[in-house]
C-alpha cells in the first residue's frame, strides 16, 4: 500500500509538474506570438510610412500639386472660400510637415523644372522692424479687393493661381493667403470706415497678427546677393492716331474675337508684324484690328510697361493692355527692339494687372502693386519691403497682383508700380526717391 501511494503520489507531482510546465510554455509562446506581432506591425508600419515619406518628400510642389486640386476640384463645385480651406485642413498634420522641409523645385513660365532651392535658405520666419508701414489705404484696399475677387472667380479656369510656391516649405496654403487678403480687407474697411489709420501700418499690430517671413533673394548667377532687386514699372500717356501718318507709323493690334481659336499669330515676331503683314497688302491683312498707331518708343513703352494711356488727336483717351503673346520668350539683356516676342493689345477701363484673359485682369493701383514670379512666389501675396533712406528705415506695403516675362522664373526681384507718367523723365525723377534694392518680408495671416 505505500507503494501503491508513493506511486501514486509521483504521478500527482508529475502531471501538476507537467501542468505548470505547460502553461508556462503556453505563457510564454504567447508573449513571444504577441512580441513578434508587435514587431510586424512596426514594421509594416514603417514600411507604409517610408514610402509616404520618400513620396512626399522628393519635392515640396508634389504635395502642392495635390493641394492644388483637391482645390480645383472643389473650386468647381463649390465657390466660397470657406469650403476650399475646409478640404484644405482636412490634409493630414504630417504631410504638411513633411513638405515643409521639403526642397523647393522652381519652374519656367512653360512650366518645365529649372532648378531646386532649400526653402529655409530663402524664407524664414522675422519679426517686422518698428517703423510705420507706409502705403496709400484706398488703392491698397482696391488691389487687395479686386486680388481676392480673382481667386473667386476664376481659380478653376486658373490653376496656376493655386500653387502654393515656394512659401510652402514653411506650411504656407493658399486658404492661409486667402485668410490674410480678407482680414486685411476686413481691418482696413474698418479703419477707414472710422477715419482712422489703418492698424495695417502698425508694426506692433501687424507682427502680433501675421507670421512675418523674411524673403531673401536667390540668383543662379548672382550667389551674393541676398536683398531683393526692385526695378520700378509705370504707365505712359502717348499721343496717338486712328489712322497711320508720318508722325504715328508703329501700330498696335487686337486679335479678333473670331480668330481667338486661331494661332496664326504664333507664328510671326515682333519685327514680322512691324514689317507690315498685316496692313494693307500684307500677307495676313485683315486677320487683325489695328487699335492705334504710335511712335515706336511709344510702342516699346507700351510692350516694356503692359500698359499704356493714348490721348488720340480726335480727342479720344484710353487705356490699352496687353492681351497675349506670340509665345515666344522674353530675352533677359537683350535690347527692347531687338526682341521677338509681340503683345496683342486691348482696350481697358483701367491699368491692368494679373489674368489668365484680358477680360479677367486684376484692376491695380500704382504705390501698392508689384509685379513678380507667380508661378513660384504666388499671386495675392502680401509683401512689405524695407529700405533705408537719410538714415531711418522705411517700410513699404504692397500685394502681388501682377507678372511679367522678366519673372518666369525670378526669385531675386519685384517690380513696383510706380504710376503714370507723361515721359521718361518724369518717371525718373518719381523713382530716383525709391530703393534699387530691398530686404522683403511676406505677411501671413496666424
Amino acid at each position: 500500500m505505500s507503494i501503491l501511494f508513493n506511486q501514486k503520489f509521483r504521478l500527482t507531482v508529475g502531471c501538476a509538474a507537467l501542468l505548470l510546465v505547460s502553461l508556462a510554455s503556453s505563457h510564454l509562446y504567447t508573449q513571444s506570438k504577441t512580441k513578434q506581432l508587435a514587431q510586424k506591425n512596426q514594421f509594416l508600419t514603417q514600411q507604409e510610412i517610408t514610402p509616404l515619406k520618400s513620396q512626399i518628400s522628393l519635392t515640396s510642389n508634389q504635395v502642392a500639386q495635390k493641394l492644388d486640386l483637391r482645390f480645383q476640384n472643389s473650386l468647381i463645385a463649390q465657390q466660397t472660400s470657406d469650403e476650399i480651406i475646409d478640404k484644405e485642413n482636412a490634409f493630414s498634420s504630417q504631410q504638411d510637415l513633411l513638405a515643409a522641409s521639403a526642397p523647393y523645385p522652381v519652374i519656367d513660365e512653360f512650366k518645365k523644372y529649372k532648378f531646386s532651392i532649400n526653402g529655409s535658405q530663402v524664407i524664414t520666419p522675422v519679426k517686422l522692424p518698428s517703423s510705420k508701414v507706409n502705403f496709400n489705404q484706398k488703392d491698397l484696399l482696391t488691389v487687395l479687393v479686386n486680388t481676392r475677387k480673382y481667386f473667386q472667380d476664376y481659380s478653376s479656369e486658373d490653376p496656376d493661381i493655386l500653387r502654393t510656391g515656394m512659401l510652402a516649405t514653411q506650411g504656407v496654403t493658399v486658404p492661409d493667403v486667402l485668410k490674410t487678403l480678407d482680414f486685411m480687407i476686413a481691418v482696413l474697411k474698418e479703419d477707414i470706415a472710422n477715419n482712422r489709420a489703418t492698424r495695417l501700418q502698425d508694426p506692433k499690430f501687424i507682427n502680433s497678427n501675421f507670421r512675418v517671413i523674411k524673403w531673401t533673394a536667390y540668383n543662379p548667377k548672382d550667389k551674393k546677393q541676398k536683398q531683393l532687386r526692385i526695378t520700378k514699372y509705370a504707365v505712359f500717356t502717348h499721343s496717338g492716331s486712328r489712322k497711320k501718318n508720318s508722325n504715328f507709323n508703329t501700330p498696335i493690334y487686337s486679335l479678333k474675337d473670331n480668330y481667338n481659336k486661331n494661332t496664326f499669330y504664333t507664328k510671326y515676331t515682333k519685327q514680322d508684324v512691324l514689317s507690315g503683314i498685316y496692313e494693307p497688302g500684307g500677307k495676313e491683312f485683315g486677320k487683325v484690328k489695328s487699335l492705334a498707331y504710335l511712335t515706336r518708343t511709344g510702342l516699346e513703352e507700351a510692350l516694356m510697361q503692359g500698359t499704356i494711356l493714348i490721348n488720340f488727336t480726335d480727342g479720344y483717351r484710353a487705356f490699352f493692355n496687353v492681351d497675349r503673346n506670340n509665345g515666344m520668350s522674353y530675352i533677359r539683356g537683350l535690347k527692347a527692339t531687338a526682341q521677338k516676342r509681340y503683345w496683342y493689345f486691348r482696350e481697358v477701363d483701367a491699368i491692368k494687372g494679373y489674368g489668365y484673359k484680358i477680360d479677367a485682369k486684376i484692376s491695380i493701383k500704382p504705390g501698392v502693386t508689384f509685379a513678380g514670379d507667380v508661378l513660384n512666389i504666388g499671386l495675392g501675396r502680401v509683401i512689405v519691403i524695407e529700405h533705408t533712406k537719410g538714415g531711418r528705415k522705411h517700410l513699404q506695403m504692397g500685394v502681388m497682383a501682377d507678372t511679367g516675362g522678366a519673372f518666369l522664373p525670378n526669385l531675386y526681384q519685384l517690380d513696383f508700380l510706380a504710376g503714370i507718367f507723361q515721359n521718361q523723365k518724369e518717371f525718373r525723377q518719381n523713382i530716383s526717391q525709391l530703393p534699387e534694392y530691398a530686404t522683403a518680408y511676406f505677411l501671413v495671416k496666424k
